[in-house]
């Protein structure tokens, strides 16, 4: 009989400017069974190349790179509508850094000295479709939040179903897992998600489970 082929591995590229780094990781990742890295780049243009020829389906990334940067590079990608999930790899902590980085389309942000394990587990989760903070990243994005004027939106301004769903957001569920919580279809869940963003006047998925800590709709 024919082999049954198992489930596809996780395709992860590693853009980092650091040979060591870029080798630490390859060394980490290749024993893991369902993570394969498919390639490397040693800074944000030959990352953005490297990304649009193998199509893998999370991208590892620093920030601080010579050239173009890593916010840069997660720009341009998200210009090109590659599929590929961003998570960010680095040792730079700062405010003005983490901030961007998320705003500019990272699905996650942890740092380099991150347990080996953890960081497995970051690949498998922002390719799952969560966004992955460590409590500083997400305790400075707050911060970012405090510095900048209330926007309109209030908890009053939303339904019980999307006050459901912006509850299921905070706890790094992707829409898919909504659905299968809430029974509803994927398609409805994408739209709940919509409608939360337009009524609190927010970009994206992250600032959406940061309002919902800060008022008190999730831990």
């Amino acid at each position: 009989m024919a082999e049954v082929p198992g489930p596809r591995r996780i395709r992860v590229l590693l853009v980092d400017d650091h040979q060591v780094v870029r080798r630490g990781l390859r060394t980490f990742l290749e024993v893991q069974e369902d993570i394969e890295v498919v390639g490397e780049a040693a800074g944000g243009e030959e990352g953005i190349a490297r990304a649009e020829e193998l199509r893998p389906d999370v991208i590892l990334m620093d920030v601080k790179m010579p050239g173009t940067d890593g916010i840069e590079a997660l720009r341009r990608l998200r210009g090109l509508a590659n599929p590929a999930r961003v998570l960010i790899v680095t040792s730079f902590t700062e405010q003005r850094t983490v901030v961007p980085a998320l705003r500019a389309g990272a699905a996650g942000y942890v740092y380099k000295d991150i347990d080996p394990d953890a960081l497995a587990g970051a690949i498998r989760s922002v390719h799952a479709g969560h966004v992955l903070l460590q409590p500083e990243v997400a305790e400075a994005l707050l911060a970012a939040q405090d510095d900048q004027p209330a926007g309109a939106g209030r908890p009053g301004a939303l339904t019980d179903r999307e006050r459901e769903v912006l509850g299921l957001i905070a706890d790094g569920r992707s829409n898919r897992e909504i659905a299968r919580a809430l029974v509803l279809s994927e398609k409805t869940v994408k739209t709940h998600v919509s409608n939360i963003l337009m009524k609190l006047d927010l970009s994206d998925r992250t600032q959406a489970a940061l309002w919902a800590v800060r008022h008190g709709l999730a831990d």
